[in-house]
């Protein structure tokens, strides 16, 4: 072998040990820009306490429900969010248990919970059978607000009372219009409406329907809507009101 291939050879191998080398550099030097990457402190947001499915997130904003910690970046689950104000226009879909970080996968929108997103607290959803003339179908819409007002037979005797029993619900889904040439003389069973209730004023609905049988709906006005004076009324109070009778 001549003194020329020799040459070569050496050059070869030094190029081959420098690339080596140079490609040991860049991978120790990327794994460690990944390892310090990793372990970089984040700060997420955790649940302070319980969230149940349903809670609205601008009721999350409160103080009480979530919490910030750091964390290496690594532990970062996927969808976390940063900021509690992420969560303002959403709504809890699943339960979230107090410690977990707060992601975006547990919410939703509020069209996608229905009426769900709409109770809270005492509120209730009923559905409620009546006839057309009861249930203003054909003119009640969705999103209007309506009062209850109830007549009765008092079990003292055979006194008639009436009065409004249950004030500014608001209508969820309005019962769908007579068909064309019914009129309002449909049957009870073939309208319902669904509304938002308390408690409270589910239960005198409920009793209503099974024993008043004389209920029906009004429509509130959409702004600046009022109530007058909480009254009874009676065969002698409509007798006497403006008769100037005692």
């Amino acid at each position: 072998m001549n003194t020329t291939n020799r040459l070569w050879q050496v050059v070869a191998a030094a190029g081959l040990a420098l690339l080596a080398v140079l490609l040991t550099t860049f991978y120790v030097t990327n794994y460690k820009h990944h390892v310090q990457h990793s372990e970089a402190q984040v700060s997420v947001v955790l649940a302070a306490k319980d969230i149940p499915a349903d809670t609205p997130g601008s009721e999350l904003l409160s103080g009480k429900w979530l919490t910030t910690q750091t964390v290496p970046r690594r532990q970062v689950v996927p969808g976390a969010i940063s900021s509690p104000e992420q969560l303002r226009t959403l709504i809890a879909t699943e339960p979230i248990f107090a410690g977990e970080q707060v992601t975006t996968r547990r919410f939703g929108t509020p069209s996608e919970r229905g009426v769900r997103a709409q109770i809270k607290g005492t509120q209730r959803v009923v559905d409620v059978s009546g006839d057309a003339f009861q249930l203003l179908a054909g003119t009640l819409r969705t999103g209007d607000h309506v009062d209850v007002v109830g007549g009765w037979t008092l079990d003292a005797g055979d006194e008639r009372v009436s009065r409004v029993i249950v004030r500014d619900s608001l209508v969820l889904t309005a019962p769908a219009p007579p068909a064309k040439g019914a009129g309002l003389s449909s049957s009870s069973s073939d309208f319902a409406v669904q509304l938002r209730l308390t408690d409270a004023q589910s239960q005198r609905l409920e009793w209503m329907v099974a024993h008043g049988k004389d209920w029906r709906l009004e429509i509130r006005p959409a702004a600046d809507a009022a109530n007058s004076p909480r009254w009874t009324d009676n065969a002698e109070t409509l007798l006497k009101d403006g008769a100037g009778i005692r």
